[in-house]
């Protein structure tokens, strides 16, 4: 159909079924039961309806074939009989079939009439051009099956029975594969639901968990996930892999969050401390007028000392924030006149220690991808915390090679209890507490080392001292935090 006619229709169709999408179920336990439910009733109906033809089938047939029997016994019995009713008792179910003799011509019919009906069709069979055939009638009120064969010798002889018990029998298997059928489609319907709502379960655990940790904000919550069987291995199927992923990431997300918390919470007790004395010195040169000339020199150069410790403080927190290096800045850097350039900084900024720098043949001229500043910045802290704990007059060794890189030092080691935290932000042991610095410094050179695929461990060195160790790997293809 064309036109606006047509146009109509179309959109009343679609109309029709947009209704019917908004109507559907949203719930997916209740999609996939239906879903079940129907591909099972669906296979329920057809075998029903299978079922139900070939039992008709096979009851026709059957009395097809007794029919045919019949034919034959007649055809054997009353070879000299003539034309006329030989049988004609098919208004008894128990009686044998009713059979009569039918001429080719019908001025050979006999005075008596038929007691089957007789058509052209059973004329053209006695003459032999047409080929025997069933035909459903009806003899004295009851339904019969006839059959109508070439007798011989230009007649043709038709049988009939009763077919009142292959008709019940049909109806009667109809009612009962209803009744199997509509039981089934009630079944596969339970069994639907039931089976939607086991497999769901995780699912349904899954989200309501997530729903709990939207609504509370505390992502200590887990999904419980199915044990061991008694006689098995543990459920692995694609909804407790799932779960188990759900669960990894809300581990995931509850160590970020408590770090996040961590960080905030040290960094508020590290600047509360040099944010009192800014606010008592910047109070004390509000009197400036008061004080004495050189009170008034040291207050200002404690608040200029206190701002750069400030400064560096929170610079330190946002390299720290930092998960990843900018692509974009990759070069290709010369470890080794990297190394070389850090340690002169350092021993202009450290005079009174002592710094010996090697370099390996295979350092010299080897390069690898990184940003300079960062790992400029990485090196300065070991080489600050190697210097900060070494004795007046003490030594630092670097080693450079072309995959490692180790700074050790003379002080006093670290301790074994200390060995597992060194690394954590603000962190500073107890021999530590009285230097200088933040407890930020190695937290973020194992940061910056992370993010170049590089390795910083910590450990004893032989005869005393601390041995840092930086190894460097393969540039990561997704930069780590």
């Amino acid at each position: 159909m064309s036109g606006p006619e047509g146009s109509r229709g179309g959109a009343s169709w679609r109309a029709l079924l947009g209704r019917l999408r908004d109507r559907a179920p949203r719930r997916l336990r209740t999609r996939l039961a239906l879903a079940a439910s129907a591909a099972v009733a669906l296979v329920v109906v057809g075998v029903c309806t299978a079922a139900f033809l070939v039992l008709r089938f096979k009851l026709h047939q059957q009395l097809d074939q007794s029919l045919a029997q019949s034919a034959n016994l007649v055809s054997r019995q009353e070879q000299a009989s003539g034309p006329g009713v030989v049988r004609a008792e098919c208004r008894y179910l128990g009686a044998p079939a009713c059979a009569q003799i039918v001429p080719r011509e019908p001025a050979d019919d006999p005075a008596e009439p038929y007691a089957l009906p007789v058509s052209d069709g059973t004329r053209e069979v006695a003459a032999g051009r047409r080929e025997p055939s069933y035909r459903a009638i009806t003899v004295a009120g009851h339904p019969a099956r006839m059959l109508t064969t070439s007798y011989g010798d230009g007649r043709a002889v038709q049988v009939a029975l009763r077919s009142d018990v292959a008709d019940r029998g049909v109806r009667q298997a109809a009612w009962l594969l209803v009744a199997v059928g509509a039981a089934g489609v009630l079944a596969a319907g339970g069994l639907g639901y039931g089976v939607a709502r086991t497999g769901l379960a995780p699912v349904t655990r899954l989200t309501a968990t997530a729903e709990r940790v939207a609504v509370t904000r505390d992502p200590r919550h887990r999904i419980t996930l199915p044990g061991p069987a008694p006689r098995g291995p543990a459920r692995d199927d694609e909804i407790t892999r799932l779960a188990a992923t759900f669960n990894t990431m809300l581990e995931e997300l509850d160590r970020s969050v408590t770090a996040q918390r961590r960080l905030i919470a040290d960094a508020s007790h590290e600047l509360r401390t040099p944010l009192t004395a800014l606010r008592t010195n910047a109070e004390l040169l509000a009197l400036a007028d008061r004080l004495p000339a050189d009170r008034r020199a040291r207050a200002a150069g404690a608040l200029v000392r206190q701002l750069t410790d400030v400064t560096n403080l929170v610079n330190d927190l946002i390299e720290l924030a930092r998960d990843e290096e900018p692509r974009p800045l990759l070069e290709q850097v010369d470890l080794a006149g990297l190394t070389r350039h850090t340690v002169d900084t350092a021993r202009e900024r450290w005079p009174q220690v002592r710094f010996d720098l090697r370099t390996t043949d295979r350092a010299t001229g080897a390069l690898r991808p990184g940003i300079p500043s960062r790992l400029a910045r990485l090196l300065t802290n070991l080489l600050d915390n190697a210097a900060k704990f070494s004795p007046p007059g003490g030594e630092v060794e670097v080693v450079v090679d072309d995959r490692e890189l180790t700074v050790r030092d003379h002080g006093p080691g670290v301790a074994p209890g200390d060995l597992p935290h060194i690394f954590d932000r603000f962190y500073r042991a107890p021999s530590a507490r009285s230097l200088p610095g933040s407890g930020l410094g190695l937290a973020m050179a194992r940061q910056i080392a992370r993010t170049h695929g590089a390795t910083l461990t910590a450990e004893p060195a032989p005869g005393g001292g601390a041995l840092f160790r930086l190894s460097f790997g393969p540039w990561p293809e997704a930069p780590r935090a």
